[in-house]
């Protein structure tokens, strides 16, 4: 009765199964795997995101393909904050990245066809390549002092069907952005082999130099699809906005642009109350933003000092993002030891394999949570690994 591409494995596994009975027993959990921001404690321009949904115009329909214009410009003008020449025409809003990325997916591939992805990288790629029919091949990032991108490696796996490399900019969870060199070696293995290149930039805002990083949305030498959205930019899940920013070769991105309007036409998801407030939610960045960042660099270092107390465990270096990865000793499978520590110190964390790393050993940890329970958090987690 069903299709093949949702035949998942919908079983509970043992981490799911440990976390809802200690949920049933009303147990309290400190939890390290936090990624909403809207229930961290930050303060939030209440009336200014309300008002932004209360526009007349909302209740007139006036159908967009590409998004509203007042919508894309004010896309456009968070690109030109961050030194990127973006055209209005050449956005395409959608209602999440996800929808982004499905939008992509069926403008480049045929049924079966290969993209290369980041691995350790987001965990719902494959499901989001599985309801497009696609195949993804993963390329490996190396960590050596830093994280680093293995073109070598890429270079063994491309075929005649690949047709895009993914990157994500900074990386979730190991928080690497693409650097200037790398950025010239991946546009020359597009060109190479004639490949488009998608680059997810949702967490590009949270460097932890506070420095901004230049955009892909700013890359002429490829086709670039370049993704984000305000759930992260401005910390905004429930609202639902996101765009892909087309460039490159003039002639390819125009190409790709008729294609990509008749996809967006076919679905025309986007509402109007929120492309109307797109401009107030963008702008909602300006204070919350820092107060993020705030968050994330007082519990990294709370984590720092920590750490510096014992020899166990370490942490790998991060440049970006809400997230850190913890380095542990392997003596049972990632998965075991997160239900470990569900059972006996009532922390929730993230196992390494749900990001697809190679090896068990790590734990990824989320930087956004209030800082006392992730100080306790964190303090119960190097108490176990040290017994």
């Amino acid at each position: 009765m069903f299709s093949k591409r949702t035949n998942w494995d919908l079983e509970e596994n043992a981490y799911t199964r440990a976390l809802r009975r200690h949920r049933e027993a009303g147990k309290r959990i400190l939890d390290l795997t936090a990624s909403n921001p809207t229930t961290c404690g930050f303060q939030y321009d209440e009336a200014a995101i309300l008002d932004a949904l209360r526009d007349p115009a909302s209740l007139r329909y006036e159908p967009e393909p590409k998004g509203m214009p007042t919508a894309r410009a004010a896309v456009a003008s968070y690109y030109a904050d961050k030194g990127a020449d973006v055209d209005p025409e050449q956005l395409i809003l959608t209602t999440s990245t996800s929808e982004g990325y499905s939008f992509v997916f069926r403008l480049l591939c045929n049924v079966g066809d290969e993209l290369l992805v980041p691995k350790p990288s987001y965990p719902l790629f494959e499901f989001l390549a599985d309801l497009q029919d696609v195949k993804l091949v993963p390329y490996p990032l190396i960590y050596d002092h830093g994280w680093q991108m293995d073109f070598p490696s890429m270079q063994k796996v491309v075929t005649k069907r690949t047709r895009g490399v993914v990157v994500v900019h900074p990386n979730n969870p190991t928080g690497s952005y693409v650097h200037a060199q790398e950025q010239e070696a991946l546009n020359r293995f597009c060109l190479e082999h004639r490949l488009a290149l998608i680059a997810d930039e949702v967490f590009l805002d949270y460097a932890h130099d506070r420095a901004s990083n230049r955009s892909f949305a700013a890359n002429r030498e490829v086709l670039t699809f370049t993704l984000s959205g305000v759930s992260k930019i401005s910390a905004l899940p429930q609202m639902k906005v996101a765009w892909i920013a087309a460039s490159g070769p003039g002639a390819e991105v125009k190409a790709a642009q008729a294609r990509l309007e008749v996809i967006a036409d076919t679905y025309l998801s986007m509402n109007a109350p929120i492309q109307w407030a797109t401009p107030a939610l963008l702008e909602q960045r300006h204070t919350i933003q820092q107060q993020l960042l705030d968050r994330v660099l007082a519990n990294l270092a709370e984590f720092d000092r920590q750490l510096a107390e014992q020899k166990v465990c370490e942490r790998l270096s991060v440049e970006g993002g809400w997230y850190a990865v913890l380095r542990v000793p392997v003596t049972q499978t990632d998965e075991e030891l997160a239900v470990d520590l569900l059972r006996r110190m009532s922390v929730l964390v993230h196992p390494g394999h749900f990001y697809d790393f190679p090896s068990d050993g790590y734990l990824v940890l989320s930087l956004i949570g209030p800082q006392t329970e992730f100080g306790e958090a964190v303090r119960r987690v190097l108490e176990l690994m040290n017994l």
